[in-house]
């Protein structure tokens, strides 16, 4: 039996960074991963979908280049290379990962991990994956007996999210899929539906979209992304209409099953059929439906019950401030834990346990945590909706700037969008900022570091930002707040 002082389960944006902060504060430590280093985020959501979604934007400018004088014919796209382009850069950077745990000195040990007791794990090999071609290998069931046994003092389990099930008749036909799954698609289908309009669901229609694909999303809320701002989930929905993806929202997805056809065309499947009911039911013919609604805790097949780590109703492990379940010795970051299933959150958790574990002071603050959805137009947020800071009880000023009226995106032809920012009444103090529109990815640091700094309106708007950019936003933004907007029209009195 190997003994390290930490244990890390699970080698994702939370796991492979505890290791190595764990490591940096002297600790031997293993960590025990069944798949290639990055977890979910390098290998199957984050990274390879920015990778493709990069490829539908360069797609779109250069069909939209002649509005900037350059002219380009015969303007396509390979799909096959599109795929390629984003395995190679999922390589580079889970090998990076790889490379940076061997050099902090972290023992890697490749298997799955089954706790025997709260410090104990058995390695077993891994089997093949139940979900088929294209599925999420990190998924697989453990195989055979246990190869070694490995105890430590303290351990992280950081096993992260699975795609959830839709529980509906037909959700496990050929041709459904998850966000995890779709990786598998060598092709880009001809019609789409997916299930859940929050992000993973809104990058996905964008992308197929972007594609060629007939793309119809499916929301239960009545609007798209429906944990952003309400004027943010309005605003994306009728971006996406214009482009041509129909939305369905206040709707539910009540089946799936095969269509039949009496003769189908050469080449041609007969494809599924989904019945939507709610304030716009109607059938739906799709080639491939993808599920995106949820995700749920990947503990399946790790005998969580041996460590004695408390759940919640939805089987994610219970934590404090510090990352400390119910067991001492025992901790648990990312997914798992279901504060915020985002991968900047798991790797700051992870930090913050290794120091806890290495005896550091150290916690974590839930109240400002910046989120990004990759759509077009991208979508930012840190902080209080308008709606949660009323409910709060805030007395609260807002305003919206948008982006037509920005000299730099003007220049760079994309205007579509705005920046509303959230503020408290009397003392300005910045409560949230929520963006959609060009690189609101980038532009939200402000946002948030605003709110950590604890600034104002009067601050924000008092800092000189370069111009012409589109950073300038957040100072307009705070402007017009103030009742004082230099290139936007005041309102009437």
């Amino acid at each position: 039996m190997r003994e390290f002082d930490v244990l890390v389960v699970g080698g994702g944006p939370g796991g492979y960074v505890a290791a190595i902060r764990a490591a940096q504060r002297g600790l031997s430590v293993a960590l025990v991963e069944k798949e290639r280093a990055g977890g979910v985020c390098l290998n199957w959501g984050c990274i390879p979908t920015k990778a493709m979604l990069r490829s539908a934007e360069v797609l779109q400018t250069v069909r939209d280049a002649a509005e900037f004088g350059v002219f380009a014919d015969n303007v396509r796209f390979d799909y096959a290379t599109v795929r390629g382009r984003k395995d190679g850069i999922v390589k580079g950077l889970t090998d990076g990962v790889a490379g940076l745990l061997k050099a902090n000195g972290v023992t890697v040990i490749s298997g799955h991990a089954t706790f025997t007791g709260p410090t104990t794990v058995d390695i077993h090999g891994v089997g093949s994956s139940p979900q088929g071609p294209g599925g999420p290998r990190y998924a697989a069931e453990p195989d055979g007996a246990a190869t070694e046994t490995v105890c430590a003092r303290d351990v992280i389990i950081a096993t992260g999210s699975v795609p959830a099930r839709l529980p509906v008749d037909g959700a496990d036909l050929p041709g459904v899929v998850t966000s995890d799954g779709a990786f598998g698609l060598t092709e880009i289908p001809g019609r789409v539906v997916i299930v859940g309009g929050s992000a993973v669901g809104a990058e996905w229609a964008n992308l197929f979209a972007t594609f060629g694909s007939d793309v119809t999303i499916v929301e239960t809320r009545d609007r798209l992304v429906p944990a952003e701002d309400a004027d943010i989930g309005t605003a994306l929905g009728r971006s996406f209409t214009r482009r041509g993806i129909e939305v369905l929202t206040g709707c539910t997805v009540a089946g799936i099953r095969q269509r039949t056809v009496r003769k189908a065309r050469k080449n041609q499947p007969a494809g599924l059929l989904v019945t939507v009911e709610g304030q716009q039911a109607k059938e739906l013919e799709a080639d491939v439906v993808l599920i995106g609604v949820g995700r749920t805790p990947n503990t399946a097949n790790l005998n969580l019950a041996a460590t004695g780590a408390a759940t919640d109703e939805r089987g994610f492990i219970t934590v404090d401030e510090r990352l400390r379940t119910t067991t001492e010795h025992v901790y648990a970051i990312g997914d798992v834990t279901g504060k915020a299933l985002l991968a900047h959150v798991a790797s700051h958790q992870g930090t913050t346990a290794a120091d806890v574990i290495a005896g550091h002071e150290a916690h974590l603050d839930y109240t400002v945590i910046p989120a990004a959805t990759f759509t077009h137009p991208e979508i930012a947020s840190v902080g209080l909706t308008e709606a949660a800071a009323v409910a709060a009880g805030h007395d609260v000023v807002t305003a919206k700037f948008p982006f037509s009226a920005l000299g730099r995106a003007m220049s760079v032809g994309d205007t579509e969008g705005f920046a509303k920012i959230v503020a408290g009444k009397v003392h300005g103090e910045v409560l949230g900022v929520h963006i959609i529109g060009p690189s609101a990815s980038d532009l939200i640091t402000e946002g948030a570091l605003a709110m950590t700094t604890e600034a104002t309106l009067d601050e924000l708007a008092g800092t000189i930002h370069a111009h012409p950019t589109l950073g300038e936003i957040g100072m307009e933004a705070a402007l017009t707040a103030l009742g004082l907007p230099v290139h936007v029209a005041p309102k009437k009195r």
